[in-house]
């Protein structure tokens, strides 16, 4: 982003910040601040105040790693720069010379994204040596952005793509993840630790990464917010692999001012997003997906209603193709995530290639201590290479369909976005039967490559449920800003309690 734009940007967000406020704030620490509401360009506005330093917000959110982190298993190191990189972000302040929104702004990495000075593992022990010689494009340019790098989210293992019956949120590096609404249900995967943590507000942002799912879902799940971007705007270069074809990095946070500021960071320009958008005269298409039940049917009618009241048109819909889309999607992952892995191990010392991956989990016990299994490495190591026409007949199908899903559904009911409920309530963790996350709402825009956003639409009991929306390729900004309206309608978003568990009944 170039400098000068951004910060145009922050004065505008900022503005808008300040005009809409936080009347979900719960009080204000010795920082003057409540790290659970405070949004970017309010910080900013103290940093360049001088009320507020990046030294003291960062070691703030260290200390909350130390003390409420060992709840809920979300963060897997920290940066020991951290803090030196805070001062140089205040010495920037005092010059005047800030590089952008996120100059300060302590960001955590989930751990499948390199980073040349902290161990990037993928949750996998076989990663677990040196760290990689480079950092990721995105890594990049979050430290060109004057970002202070937190540290490593945990996530899962592979980012949920080894077993037929994962657990997410766990992997062998880091253990369980556990959601800081009720520590015995899942923060959903793989992003589960990006999530965790942003709920229990040990990060100001957070990087997620996607092939179908991994983001929106912990987002939903943790009551947090996730997006999605549309493929090929955030680079791939230095992150862990599942495929090509679908994979994305994006921004995590507990509002969508700060998922569109980090956005515009990862993306390398800035995009469309108004935070000051509002919701009269949008049409949005209800996706109302009843197999998720009837306490996520009734959150969804309720977000319905205040939507409608704010002035927006809502028709149900029902995207088509969906079928379809499900038989063909994981056959074409197993074929492009053997490429891919292949060519990602090639970078990194430890196993070479996907068939040394599989002997590394067959004699290493601690890759086992919550389920053995790794169906899906051993079916992808026997799929057809992605040079088969067999190949790429599925995925010129999956490409069609899913852009057809979206493109038609939109333009039948003149739509602006297509909402629909991003997550059942959590269920149980349960390593012995892994995970209940069979969840199509994120399924046409993710084998699309289109931009989808989760915010937070309410909660079935103690338990958070998202809104989805999804658009059009390359609609990221106006997603954003449909989203920031929803958002602001919704006030759906509540602090965690840190329950041990709650008790038998339709949640779960």
């Amino acid at each position: 982003m170039r400098r000068t734009g951004a910060i145009a940007l922050i004065a505008a967000l900022t503005a808008g910040s300040l005009m809409l406020g936080n009347p979900g704030a719960t009080g204000r620490g010795a920082l003057g601040v409540d790290l659970d509401t405070v949004t970017i360009p309010e910080l900013q506005t103290r940093m360049s105040r001088g009320s507020l330093t990046s030294s003291a917000l960062t070691a703030a959110y260290l200390e909350r790693i130390r003390t409420i982190d060992p709840k809920i298993g979300a963060v897997l190191r920290t940066d020991p720069a951290a803090m030196a990189q805070a001062a140089a972000s205040d010495a920037r302040h005092r010059r005047g010379t800030v590089l952008g929104p996120l100059d300060g702004i302590p960001v955590l990495l989930k751990d499948n994204v390199n980073t040349r000075d902290l161990p990037t593992t993928a949750g996998s022990l076989a990663l677990a040596g040196s760290p990689p010689g480079s950092d990721a494009v995105l890594v990049t340019r979050l430290r060109d952005a004057g970002a202070v790098v937190l540290g490593k989210a945990n996530l899962s293992e592979w980012a949920n793509f080894r077993a037929e019956k994962p657990t997410s949120g766990w992997s062998a590096v880091g253990g369980q993840t556990r959601n800081p609404y009720v520590l015995d249900r899942n923060p959903c995967g793989s992003s589960a630790g990006s999530a965790a943590a942003l709920a229990a507000s040990l990060a100001q942002v957070a990087i997620g990464t996607e092939t179908d799912g991994s983001i929106v879902c912990p987002a939903g799940m943790n009551g947090v917010v996730g997006h999605k971007p549309s493929l090929g705007l955030v680079s791939q270069s230095g992150v862990v692999p599942i495929s090509a074809e679908q994979d994305t990095a994006g921004p995590m946070a507990r509002n969508v001012i700060d998922t569109a500021l980090t956005f515009a960071v990862l993306q390398g320009e800035e995009s469309a997003f108004s935070s000051l958008g509002d919701l009269r005269g949008k049409r949005i298409g209800l996706w109302r997906l009843p197999s998720l039940g009837p306490d996520v049917d009734a959150v969804m009618t309720a977000a319905a209603q205040r939507l409608t009241a704010a002035g927006a048109g809502v028709v149900e819909v029902t995207p088509p193709y969906q079928d379809r889309l499900g038989e063909l999607e994981f056959p074409a992952l197993l074929s492009e995530f053997h490429r891919d892995i292949d060519a990602y191990l090639a970078t990194r010392r430890g196993p070479r290639d996907l068939a040394e991956l599989i002997e590394f989990n067959r004699r290493t016990p601690a890759e086992q201590t919550c389920f053995a299994g790794q169906e899906l490495f051993e079916q992808a190591l026997a799929a057809p290479p992605t040079t088969d026409p067999r190949y790429q007949a599925m995925r010129a199908e999956l490409a069609d369909l899913s852009r057809r899903s979206i493109d038609e559904t939109m333009a039948a009911h003149d739509l602006d976005a297509i909402a629909a409920p991003t997550n059942p309530p959590a269920w149980t963790t349960d390593c012995e039967r892994g995970d209940d996350d069979v969840i199509p709402s994120s399924t046409p825009a993710a084998v699309a490559g289109y931009p989808s956003v989760s915010v937070p639409a309410g909660s079935v009991g103690e338990l958070p449920v998202g809104l989805l929306l999804m658009a059009g390729d390359r609609q990221d900004g106006e997603l954003l800003t449909l989203a920031a309206a929803a958002e602001r309608e919704l006030k759906a978003w509540r602090p965690p309690r840190y329950l041990p568990t709650v008790g038998p009944g339709p949640i779960g």
